[in-house]
């Protein structure tokens, strides 16, 4: 691919979970699947003291255990991958030489990325220690990634953005959230505003109700002291439920630009008014079974303070005061161990107005026409819609669906589609420091509220119950009750 540039991707927290089983997996399929290993030279930086040897090792070991095992592992190791030990809280004078060393003995023109994949309490120090030592400047291009969670409320957003516009500009920046690299949810828009016979239905005038779940089988595993102090609305309500939300309801860009895509999300954010804390219910996972397997609850994991009020279940009921969606209530939900790990948009249409069967069929059963997107675990969509039984008078629902793995056998990961975009500098998947404000604006109200309810729910379940009266339009059920 010519527009992958020779360049140096230096990775913060190098020896971590993250770098290990996402990153250095998703770049080398990036580099080997274009046939440009050679442009990609990685330069880890941690506390650890590994020599380039012992990085090397470890990077070897993260591809094998990822499944990658070709000859060229070896080589991309042993020619394109270097650590340097940095002190934290240490300036980085010795990080820009031995930057400039690597540069020169690789032939790098001077392009630089910076990965920070470390805990949101470090990304302030990093952020200035890079522009102190001068590498938010660079002889090419310079770029800073910075995982979520962007801040933990409006204020610390804020404060978060202003530190980094004051060393980087908004140009050079890619808040990562790694929902968006989904080629599923990146199928969003083309699936939206190249079929118009969906999109021109999208309207308040023909939809019911537009609902987002995004469950998780799985409880806090080991990051219990983390999400205590988080929680589900700041671990995945603020981003990846209002990113699916912005997608789902912004308007066509006037083109397919990185700029005009996030400007028309922002809008989005910005016709939401407050939430009504009575449209929200909050849950917390007791002891269950998921899938067989017996389910501690959330209190009985490690980390977890014993008496925690912290939600891990958050269903909440949200509006877009806009022409196209006026009326048209937005469901979201999500939570830890739920039932089953999936990701759906369900857009459900209104019911005929009428009923012209009576007599015909019993009670007149009809169901509304449902469009459903489905993220993951099987990328996919869905239509159902009404027929006649053959040799019956009963109406019955049927489903029309496609499933990409039957067409497309092969999808890049998540982060293999974002690496790609921060090395050819594509900002349109990554989150603009406006949105995120906009994003925390929204949320922030609720965190700051001790007086909302949280509901006790076995592991196992779909939430508590309470969250079905939330429902005020349609057949009072969520959409992912419907089984085929």
């Amino acid at each position: 691919m010519d527009r992958i540039e020779h360049h140096l991707f230096v990775i913060f927290g190098a020896t971590g979970d993250l770098t290990k089983r996402k990153l250095l997996p998703a770049l080398y399929r990036v580099m080997n699947e274009n046939e440009v290993a050679d442009r990609c030279v990685v330069l880890g930086v941690s506390p650890g003291r590994l020599d380039d040897d012992g990085f090397r090792r470890l990077c070897r070991q993260a591809l094998t255990e990822a499944g990658i095992a070709d000859t060229g592992t070896d080589r991309w190791a042993e020619e394109r991958i270097f650590h340097q030990f940095v002190d934290r809280d240490a300036p980085l004078d010795e990080l820009r030489h031995r930057i400039e060393q690597i540069e020169a003995q690789c032939g790098l023109p001077g392009n630089r990325a910076f990965y920070l994949a470390l805990p949101p309490p470090a990304f302030p120090g990093v952020v200035t220690a890079l522009d102190h030592a001068g590498l938010d400047q660079a002889p090419g291009w310079a770029r800073l990634v910075i995982e979520k969670p962007f801040g933990s409320d409006l204020e610390s957003a804020r404060a978060l953005n202003q530190l980094v516009h004051a060393h980087f500009d908004e140009s050079q920046v890619y808040r990562i959230d790694h929902y968006l690299g989904k080629e599923s949810v990146q199928n969003l828009l083309t699936f939206r505003f190249t079929n118009p016979i969906f999109e021109t239905t999208w309207t308040r005038d023909r939809l019911d109700s537009v609902e987002i779940t995004v469950a998780e089988d799985l409880g806090v595993e080991t990051r219990g002291g983390y999400y205590d102090g988080a929680g589900v609305l700041r671990d995945m309500m603020q981003n990846h439920l209002t990113q699916l939300l912005t997608l789902v309801a912004m308007e066509a860009p006037s083109s397919f630009t990185a700029d005009a895509i996030r400007q028309e999300k922002v809008q989005v954010l910005e016709s939401m008014r407050s939430i009504d804390p009575a449209a929200v219910v909050l849950g917390q996972y007791t002891a269950g079974s998921v899938d067989g397997a017996a389910s501690v609850g959330y209190l009985d994991e490690d980390k977890v303070a014993t008496q925690s009020r912290t939600a891990t279940f958050a269903a909440v009921r949200v509006n877009v005061h806009n022409w196209r969606w006026e009326g048209v209530p937005f469901y979201l939900r999500t939570g830890k161990r739920l039932a089953e790990r999936t990701t759906q948009i369900a857009i459900t249409y209104k019911k005929p107005p009428v009923c012209i069967f009576h007599g015909i069929a019993d009670d007149c059963p009809i169901s509304p026409n449902v469009l459903v997107l489905t993220m993951q675990p099987h990328e996919g969509f869905e239509v159902r819609f009404e027929l006649k039984e053959p040799g019956t008078a009963r109406v019955v629902t049927q489903p029309m669906s496609f499933d990409y793995a039957d067409r497309f056998p092969q999808l890049p990961s998540a982060y293999q589609t974002l690496l790609l975009d921060v090395i050819i500098g594509d900002q349109t998947l990554f989150v603009r420091a406006d949105e995120v404000e906009a994003s925390w604006n929204l949320w922030t109200p609720l965190l700051e509220r001790d007086d909302i309810a949280v509901h006790p729910y076995p592991a196992g379940s779909w939430g508590p119950p309470a969250a079905n009266d939330l429902l005020t339009t349609g057949d009072d059920r969520w959409t992912m009750r419907m089984r085929w």
